[in-house]
């Protein structure tokens, strides 16, 4: 799977009554592809994946397609109960998706050979890159088992454990080959990329870039003074309250101008004065990079 530069986590928006706002996701993403990311990922955490319905869900992946019209690949979420999966995945398979992001099945931990099992059926319908956090923990020999998986393409890191990802992808290069993708899904993926870099991985998922995407692309380019006066402060920021991970990006979405609506339950929307500090860490970087 070629993917390269950064890529785009888009939120799904949500009308004051709750429904799903497709003409907002559109713009949404397209504001997006105007930076050029190395992907789309629909649907997925910071989509608020596990809060969409069945057809929810299927109408973002459409949506998602439909924008990008092949000017950057289009991942979307899956994961769940089995039976979930397969349908996220047929209905991705249909839109048009080039692959899935398979988040983990959160309430059932089986075996390692009853997850592969998990993987291999839905790596059937469309490429699937393999979300390690929460109960997916991968040893380097079961990351090799999953890469030689037909379909498995990638895995995207949430845990940070700089140990086991280089001793995965060590194992995985000598057992498999280099063309399996390894990329940085920590939140806010900025702040740990040197040490990523280290281990060789540039590829990474930007929160940022969903509301500034002008501020991703210069970080991506080289303007690490961003690191210390914008990307920390955000983390700090982000850090105060579960589920501001998502909060906070869609707020950052409504201070550029686009109403993508409140976050749904169990998420909650950032308190006001967060969202002040937000848009004022916003500015700062913006006059960092000298863009208005």
């Amino acid at each position: 799977m070629n993917l390269s530069g950064v890529l785009f986590f888009p939120v799904t928006p949500f009308t004051l009554s709750g429904k799903l706002a497709e003409e907002v996701l559109a713009e949404h993403i397209g504001r997006g592809l105007d930076h050029g990311p190395g992907g789309v990922f629909a649907a997925c955490g910071t989509g608020e994946f596990s809060s969409l319905s069945e057809a929810e869900h299927a109408a973002v992946v459409r949506v998602a397609v439909e924008t990008a019209a092949g000017r950057a690949p289009v991942f979307a979420g899956a994961g769940g109960p089995l039976g979930a999966a397969l349908a996220q995945a047929g209905a991705a398979r249909e839109a048009g998706a080039d692959g899935l992001l398979l988040m983990p099945p959160y309430l059932a931990k089986g075996t390692s050979d009853g997850f592969v099992a998990y993987v291999r059926e839905i790596a059937a319908i469309l490429p699937v890159i393999i979300y390690q956090r929460g109960s997916v923990v991968l040893t380097p020999e079961q990351v090799v088992e999953l890469a030689r998986v037909p379909g498995v393409v990638g895995l995207k890191d949430g845990l940070g454990d700089i140990d086991l990802i280089q001793r995965s992808m060590l194992a995985v290069r000598k057992e498999v080959g280099d063309g399996f993708t390894f990329f940085n899904g920590l939140p806010t993926a900025e702040l740990t990329m040197g040490a990523y870099r280290g281990l060789g991985v540039e590829l990474y998922s930007s929160a940022v870039f969903a509301f500034a995407p002008d501020i991703a692309t210069a970080y991506l380019n080289g303007e690490h003074r961003l690191l210390t006066e914008f990307y920390e402060p955000l983390v700090r920021l982000r850090s105060k309250v579960p589920g501001y991970a998502v909060a906070l990006v869609k707020a950052g979405v409504r201070l550029g101008g686009l109403d993508v609506g409140p976050v749904r339950p169990p998420l909650v929307d950032a308190a006001p004065e967060d969202v002040a500090e937000l848009e004022s860490l916003i500015k700062h970087g913006r006059s960092l990079i000298g863009t208005p």
